[in-house]
C-alpha cells in the first residue's frame, strides 16, 4: 500500500526553503545571487499553496501557483534585464556599490 506524505512534511520544507531565501536576501551583496533567493522565497509559497491544494483536494491552488510561476518567469527576465543595464553603467552587480538614486 502506498502512503502519502504528510501536509507538515511540506510546510517544514516550504518553511527551511522560505528562511534560507530570506537569509540569502538579507546577508548577500550580489544581485543576481538576491534575485535568485527571491525566487527561493518565491517557490517556497508555491509549494505551500500546492500542498495546501492537494491536502483539501482543491485545484484552485493549483491553477493559481501555474499563473505565480508565468508571473515569477517575467520578474526573473526582467530582473536580468536590470542587473545586465547596471553592469554596464556601474561594472559591478553588487548593490552596496551602487548608488544610481544619489544626486
Amino acid at each position: 500500500m502506498l502512503q502519502s506524505i504528510p501536509l507538515d512534511w511540506y510546510l517544514i520544507l516550504s518553511a527551511v526553503l522560505f528562511v534560507i531565501g530570506v537569509i540569502g536576501v538579507i546577508t548577500r551583496r550580489n544581485a543576481i545571487i538576491i534575485f535568485m533567493s527571491l525566487e527561493l522565497m518565491l517557490n517556497a509559497v508555491n509549494l505551500t499553496m500546492v500542498a495546501f491544494s492537494a491536502f483539501l483536494g482543491d485545484v484552485a491552488g493549483q491553477i493559481f501557483v501555474f499563473f505565480v510561476m508565468a508571473v515569477a518567469a517575467a520578474e526573473a527576465a526582467v530582473g536580468l534585464a536590470i542587473v545586465l543595464a547596471l553592469f554596464r553603467k556601474k561594472q559591478t552587480v553588487y548593490v552596496d556599490e551602487v548608488n544610481l538614486m544619489k544626486w
